[in-house]
């Protein structure tokens, strides 16, 4: 599977793709940007990944604005997105969704939570590790 993940802290990128590995997900290419921006920009220059992982608080634009923007441009129209925030606040969660969000993860978050609410919205069975 192609990801993209969507985060200001080169570290969280990190952090974000080991995560997807602990919880099963065979990752074959990591793609990255630092702002919802750079996210467009590799969406419009780069085949469409299997899914997005994206921050939520980030400069420039936020994962909220990436979302909004991406809907607008249709780019990867059917690739799930889903929200890592440290905010659960219902307004924000509305929001997220009605912008094209599958789902969110609060920070900090494990494995096992990328598992009950990534995975199975991928339509794969995790894998053993």
């Amino acid at each position: 599977m192609r990801v993209l993940i969507v985060d200001d802290s080169p570290v969280m990128r990190k952090v974000v793709e080991r995560a997807l590995r602990q919880a099963g997900i065979d990752i074959s290419e990591v793609l990255e940007a630092g702002n919802g921006a750079e996210a467009l920009e590799v969406l419009r220059s780069n085949p469409a990944p299997d899914f997005i992982m994206s921050d939520v608080n980030m400069p420039g634009m936020d994962g909220l604005q990436f979302l909004e923007q991406r809907r607008i441009e249709g780019l990867a129209p059917d690739v799930p997105v889903f929200m890592i925030t440290t905010e659960a606040a219902a307004p924000l969660v509305h929001r997220a969704i009605a912008a094209g969000a599958r789902g969110y993860i609060c920070k900090p978050f494990t494995p096992d939570q990328i598992r009950a609410r990534v995975v199975p919205q991928l339509h794969l069975s995790p894998t053993s590790d």
